[in-house]
């Protein structure tokens, strides 16, 4: 029977629009069904810049950490040249996992039969591989990833063709340090995980829109920005957010010429597919990162980066409220998952009018424009 509605939805018409004024949402089977969601991971993950930590992980030569993209197991590591490099994390010789977590490593040995590998990848032994015939060592290298450095923040693309992440995201980097002109002093302070029960596109749109800021977070609406100032702009492969903040002006906070030109406003940003940033009045970072690990199931990572490795009382009230924030928005992406599943419903209508105020879904639309497109929809 599901099978039958899931085909009955898809066989009605899509009404999604290039407008984003006269855009219906995407259907309703693009948040739950596995085949999409198979699609995504070649189309969409194997395919554009991935996060996977700041380079204070790998400071020196053989600081090491691992990642995933979905099932695809990756480390980065600083080579004897103080160059990053990144690889799967798998031996050529029988498949085994190299590394694990994060740490240092002089040269990487595989647990299983400790074939060994330099820091560049190339296999440095294999016992008994001297008896092998034709065995050519330059065969079996470790297979490289595409990294980049963006901000001090560490990126992955499993294409080796995609183009940098530099040339894709052509102006986020100005806006951000526009924002926080002393980004590469922070440090990270707190981080958390938890997963949510929805699907990472939903999870994502949730951040992509103020619309339910008054509704579901009354307090952040009324207390921590100025709605009438919430703007949101779309670019390329980015899109920002900036309100003024509620506050006057006078704070506790020790600003010591961290503070941008931009005062007490808001700032933050999507970079397409699941990664968020938010800069607040100190110049400090919130790293708000959305994994997907199944169709309806998504990982969501949050990283707090100041200018010292402990929080402070007013720092740690900020934790305090946003990740509040947070709470508040798992319960409204998880009931709108379930609702993804009802019979009465396959698409919405976008909220979106010329002004592109504090309520529009323009930003949604952006979003969903990327994803059909990656897809080929």
């Amino acid at each position: 029977m599901a099978a039958i509605d899931l085909a009955q939805r898809r066989a009605a018409v899509d009404r999604f629009d290039p407008d984003p004024e006269r855009s219906f949402t995407l259907p309703a089977d693009y948040y739950f069904d596995p085949a999409i969601f198979e699609r995504e991971k070649d189309a969409i993950f194997y395919r554009n810049w991935l996060y996977m930590g700041h380079a204070e992980q790998v400071a020196k030569p053989g600081d090491y950490i691992t990642g995933r993209v979905l099932d695809q197991n990756i480390f980065i590591v600083r080579g004897k040249d103080n160059a990053l490099r990144a690889f799967y994390n798998v031996c050529q010789h029988r498949a085994h996992e190299l590394l694990e977590g994060s740490g240092h490593v002089k040269v990487i040995t595989c647990p299983y039969h400790a074939w060994t590998y330099e820091l560049d990848g190339d296999l440095r032994s294999a016992r008994g591989s001297e008896k092998v015939a034709n065995f050519e060592p330059a065969e079996f290298c470790l297979k490289p990833v595409q990294v980049e450095t963006f901000m001090n923040f560490l990126f992955v693309n499993l294409d080796r063709d995609a183009p940098s992440l530099q040339c894709l995201a052509d102006g986020l980097e100005a806006e951000l340090r526009s924002f926080s002109p002393k980004a590469d002093e922070l440090t990270l302070a707190h981080r958390y995980q938890r997963e949510v029960k929805a699907n990472w596109k939903n999870v994502v749109e949730n951040f992509s829109e103020c619309y339910h800021c008054p509704i579901s977070h009354p307090d952040f609406a009324a207390n921590l920005v100025q709605m009438p100032s919430y703007r949101i702009e779309t670019h390329a492969i980015y899109h920002s957010h900036r309100s003024r903040g509620t506050a006057s002006g006078e704070s506790s906070y020790d600003y010591d010429s961290k503070v941008s030109a931009h005062g007490e406003e808001f700032g933050g940003w999507l970079l397409w597919p699941n990664w968020s940033i938010e800069v607040f009045p100190g110049g400090y970072l919130n790293i708000f990162h959305n994994d997907p690990v199944a169709p309806e199931i998504t990982l969501q990572t949050v990283e707090w980066y100041f200018f010292h490795k402990e929080p402070n009382e007013e720092e740690r009230a900020v934790i305090d409220c946003l990740d509040e924030v947070r709470l508040e928005d798992i319960p409204i992406v998880e009931s709108v998952q379930r609702g993804y599943h009802s019979h009465g419903y396959k698409q919405g209508r976008l909220v979106v009018d010329a002004r592109r105020d504090e309520n529009s879904e323009h930003a949604v639309h952006h979003f969903q424009t990327l994803v059909r497109k990656a897809l080929g929809a």
